[in-house]
Parts: structure tokens; sequence; C-alpha cells
């Protein structure tokens, strides 16, 4: 018995946080999460099984995953000059671009409210993260305030969500650009929701040596097989690459998105559908008493509710088996829930939940 306790060796930072906690959705209406609610066919369930059999699991999966990256060319019209860099999930790929960057003294940028795991992954590699408010009324990117926070804590790294989780707009195009153009470092667009809008900088990559555009496969319905890529000038993904673990994408996620991507007009389907699905839903919250409803170009609405009501209108949703997310904490986002577009039916329950629970 050594005696020695975490609190001997955890850092103080890590010690300070709390895990990531994902809540139990079983037995819910899931729509908390912008996941795809459609599966695939039947007969594309059925080809993909038989695939499946033939997959040798006893051996260890390609670890540059050379088919499914000329895939992923493809179908997502990937120019061949930019190269290509996979992860377990967007996540991976955060963490990669961070560790890589890391450095005492600097500092990682992103707007706030913004995707969480800038912050938190910034923590957990012991670097300083500042958020800068997006505009109050709109939740709209300020040039200003991003400009003179580049230029006062001169970034190693600026995220930006395009459009943004979790306000669900898109910033402007000539902003974006703008900031691009004045980091003093790198620049990755995260373009998590690339499916359900219809402006992209993926053809800007060769435009700027100090821009990387990440996307995921989670939102178009393969949430469950975790693959997300960056997209960058060979320079910048070649030392990426450098920090990502062998394997990093096991060979059922490499055979299931390759196969995936080959049916990619099933996919596109079921994303013009959620953007109709999400018009509506759109259109009916902004009906309800009491309710403000954000345009969203995401898979999912942010809604803010009246004053003082977001926990309890959230709590009394999953009362009635439907869950949300609950994000009415803060100054830009109080009274704010964010429900992901489900399918018709999911919606309509949702919202007759919702107006009885206002009524």
């Amino acid at each position: 018995m050594t005696g020695v306790r975490p609190a001997d060796l955890i850092r103080p930072e890590i010690r300070e946080l709390s895990a990531y906690h994902v809540p139990d959705a079983r037995g819910l209406i899931k729509l908390d999460a912008m996941e795809n609610p459609y599966r695939w066919p039947p007969e594309m369930v059925a080809a993909w099984s038989a695939k499946l059999r033939y997959v040798p699991l006893n051996r260890y999966p390609d670890p540059e995953a050379a088919e499914l990256k000329a895939r992923l060319r493809a179908a997502l019209a990937i120019p061949p000059e930019v190269e290509l860099l996979l992860g377990n999930g967007s996540d991976e790929l955060i963490q990669l671009v961070i560790l890589a960057l890391s450095a005492p003294g600097r500092v990682v940028l992103a707007p706030e409210p913004s995707f969480v795991m800038y912050r938190l992954i910034s923590r957990f590699v012991g670097m300083r993260y500042v958020g800068v408010p997006l505009g109050a009324a709109d939740f709209s990117l300020d040039l200003a305030a991003m400009l003179e926070a580049m230029e006062r804590y001169r970034p190693a790294v600026v995220f930006l969500a395009y459009p943004n989780n979790p306000t669900g707009n898109r910033f402007n195009e000539q902003d974006v650009r703008q900031v691009i153009a004045a980091a003093p470092g790198l620049v990755v667009v995260d373009e998590a929701y690339f499916a359900f809008a219809e402006h992209s900088f993926l053809t800007s990559v060769a435009e700027f040596d100090n821009l990387l555009v990440m996307r995921t496969l989670s939102k178009i319905g393969l949430a469950g097989l975790r693959l997300g890529f960056l997209t960058g000038a060979q320079a910048w993904i070649n030392e990426l690459d450098k920090l990502r673990l062998p394997y990093n994408i096991n060979i059922l996620t490499q055979m299931s998105a390759e196969f995936a991507l080959v049916h990619a007009e099933i996919i596109a389907v079921q994303a013009r559908q959620i953007c109709e699905d999400r018009r509506l839903l759109l259109k009916a919250l902004q009906n309800l008493p009491g309710i403000t409803a954000y345009p969203s170009e995401a898979n999912f609405v942010l809604f803010r509710t009246p004053a003082g009501k977001g926990t309890h209108l959230f709590e009394a949703l999953r009362s009635a088996g439907i869950l949300i997310k609950n994000l009415s904490q803060g100054d830009l986002l109080h009274d704010c829930l964010r429900v992901t577009v489900g399918t018709p039916e999911e919606n309509q329950i949702f919202l007759s939940a919702l107006a009885a629970v206002l009524d």
C-alpha cells in the first residue's frame, strides 16, 4: 500500500471537471442528440448484413483506410489536392488538433455558445480556452469581437462550427472568410451539419493555407459508426497524422461506411426529408404562444421558452416520455431548449406535449 491518491497525481484542472454526461434515453422518444431518425430500408440492411459475414474480425483493419478514403472522395466531391485524416468521430480529430498545437501560453478560441468539446478538450490538454460571445439577438458571429480577440490572444487555433451547434444558424460567409484571413494560427471550420446546409468551405481549403475543414458522418445516419474526417493541406495533415493512434478506424466502421457511401443517394433522400421536417417543426414552434424558435440550417431547432420555464418544460417533457436538450443555463441561452428533428410522428408527439405543458 503506497497511500497514493488520485488527488496526488491527477492535474487540478482535470479533477475540477465533470465527466461528459449522456442521459439514459431508454423508453423515451430520443430528440436530444442530433441523430438521423430514419433507418436504412430493409433491402439495404439485408445487403449490409450479408457483407458483415465476410469481415475478417481476426485481422487488424487497414491502418490507412484507403478504400474508405476513396469512397469519401467520390461521394462527397472532395478535391484531389486536399488530404484526408480520419477520426473516431469529430471528437478525436478536435483532440488531435489541440494536442498537436498545445504549448505553454497558447490559446484555443471559438465563438460562444458553440460545440462544448472545443472547450472541454482544451482543458483536458492544459490549453487556455477563450470564448467570444455571439450576437445576443440572433446568435450571429460578432466579427469585430472575434477580430479583437484574435489580436489580443493570438490563438493557435480557432474553431468555427458552420452551422453552429447549439444555435443552428450558419455564420455569414464573408465574416468567416475575414476570420480565416486574419487568424494568426490555424482555423478549423466544423461542418458537422453539412448535409442540412447549402454552403461549405470544403472547396476553399486550397485558398487558405491555415484552413482545415472537418466533417462527421454521425448526423446523416451513421452515428453508431463514429467516423469523422478532417481535410486540409498535406503539410497540416501529415503532422496531425503523427498523433493518430494506429487502427483508430475499426474494420466494421470501415466496411459499413464504405457500404453506406455506395448508397449515398438514400442518405441524401433522408437528409432532404429531415430538412422538410425541420421546416414544418420550426413553423409549428413559432406558432406556439410564449415560444421563440430560431431559424436553423442543422437537423435541430433551438427555441426559447417563457422566462424561468426552460428547466420546468424540459422536465415535464421528459415525464411525458420525450427527451430533448436542456440548454437553459448561461446568459445567451437562458430558458433555451434544443430539439432534434425527428420523424413526423415524433415531431407531432413532441409538439402536442409541449403545447399541453404550456397550457
